[in-house]
């Protein structure tokens, strides 16, 4: 069976782990495809919320083999923590139902440190990372310079390699004011990691080939956004990865011509976490209650999120830049109780009009965007599960969107549960 990719298409945190969720009841694998704890999905079932940082968001369903792709960045002991945790919640966790890959790269403890001293250094100038390795892992990962998640099951190889990157990393530590890390104390511990984590590991390529042999349902599970794609994204203020749906190929080690339809999640208003441009923020009593009401607070930092009007030009890149062939917009509830609601359609620069998302700092510095604005409604829309019975400023608002960016709306939500999804569209898996 051909493959489904989900991707989002602001800066993260549009909902991407609920829909995934909601896909997943027809799904036999749900991979992970890049990126690390530094993303957060959040899941609301049966009243109670789970957060969850590496394993994919279809952990939830027992069917679902849950998948960690090469091209994710692991934190042994966050992953390992996890595990635990949603084995407590009473959450089946076996090497069965988790698998990941032998060549998905190592967070080590000085990955850590280093972006910590690198921020406090940086002061004014930091990029706001999450701290927590990511960007120093993929440095050592291009540089030939890492760990693999196998490397940890081979001691020797382990040891001997650990002696001398240590000693470079120490070396960079030092001179970033931050204290040394200890070898013997690394080997120990990321030894042990390796025991605990070797029954779940294999060989994901081969493992989704035979899937699709066997006329298996698959789906690509993104992190973060489009906007924070290392090559695409608001450069620097991005992540370390490619977020956009082709790497779903490459990250986990199946080929482009599987791919038959990629789902980009969209919020109904936009949020950003962190530096950079965000040209439809709001920095009023307007953006605070989309914060308040919307819960919009990093679950995997607590950060308060930025929050501003729904920006039409950056969605329409991101379907250009994914391939995107249907979207699910999410959050419409949050909008209930505002008089006037606006999306951006273009941008201005000076007497210029640009439809598209610019590439520098320099230019996102002037854009003035040009807004649309609509009546809103007092309504509360949560649990609606026909569009019939949306109000009809609602259904006006969604209808513009997708006039505008000419890919059709396939799902919407309509409030944080599991069973709050308006569903246009059922045939996702044939």
């Amino acid at each position: 069976m051909p493959a489904i990719v989900v991707v989002g298409t602001q800066w993260g945190d549009e909902g991407k782990g609920k829909i995934v969720d909601f896909l997943t009841a027809k799904a036999h694998f749900v991979v992970r495809f890049q990126g690390g704890n530094n993303a957060g999905h959040t899941l609301v079932i049966n009243q109670k919320k789970y957060i969850l940082h590496l394993i994919p968001s279809g952990i939830f369903h027992p069917q679902t083999v849950c998948v960690i792709g090469n091209g994710v960045v692991v934190d042994p002991a966050v992953l390992i923590s996890e595990i635990e945790n949603l084995k407590n919640a009473g959450v089946e966790i076996t090497p069965k139902k988790l698998k990941i890959s032998e060549r998905a790269h190592a967070i080590m403890p000085y990955h850590k440190a280093l972006d910590l001293a690198r921020e406090a250094k940086a002061k004014k100038n930091k990029i706001g990372t999450t701290g927590r390795g990511i960007g120093p892992c993929y440095e050592d990962k291009v540089a030939r310079r890492g760990f693999r998640l196998i490397d940890l099951t081979r001691p020797k190889y382990f040891k001997e390699r650990l002696k001398t990157i240590l000693e470079e990393k120490n070396f960079f530590l030092q001179y970033l004011s931050a204290e040394p890390l200890d070898y013997k104390e690394i080997c120990e511990k990321y030894l042990e990691f390796g025991k605990y984590l070797k029954p779940y590991l294999t060989d994901v390529s081969s493992l989704l080939w035979e899937g699709f042999k066997k006329n298996k349902n698959i789906l690509f599970e993104g992190a973060q956004g489009t906007y924070l794609d290392i090559d695409y994204g608001t450069y620097p203020y991005v992540t370390s990865s490619n977020t956009l749906a082709g790497n779903a190929c490459c990250g986990s080690g199946l080929g482009p011509t599987f791919i038959k339809e990629v789902i980009g999640i969209v919020k109904a208003y936009t949020t950003r976490v962190g530096e950079g441009p965000f040209p439809t923020e709001l920095k009023d009593e307007i953006g605070e209650y989309l914060r308040e009401k919307g819960g919009e607070y990093g679950s995997t930092t607590g950060r308060p999120r930025r929050c501003g009007w729904l920006d039409l030009v950056m969605v329409k890149f991101a379907i250009k830049l994914n391939g995107i062939t249907s979207l699910a917009l999410t959050k419409l509830d949050v909008l209930s109780g505002l008089s006037k609601i606006k999306l951006c359609v273009v941008y201005r620069i000076g007497k210029k009009i640009l439809e598209t998302f610019p590439t520098t700092l320099e230019d996102f510095s002037k854009i003035e965007p040009v807004y649309e604005e609509f009546p809103g409604w007092e309504e509360n829309l949560e649990g609606i599960e026909d569009l019939n019975k949306l109000p009809k400023e609602a259904k006006e608002y969604i209808k513009t969107i997708e006039s505008y960016l000419g890919v059709p709306i396939s799902i919407i939500s309509t409030g944080p549960g599991r069973e709050n999804c308006l569903i246009l569209r059922d045939n996702f898996f044939h």
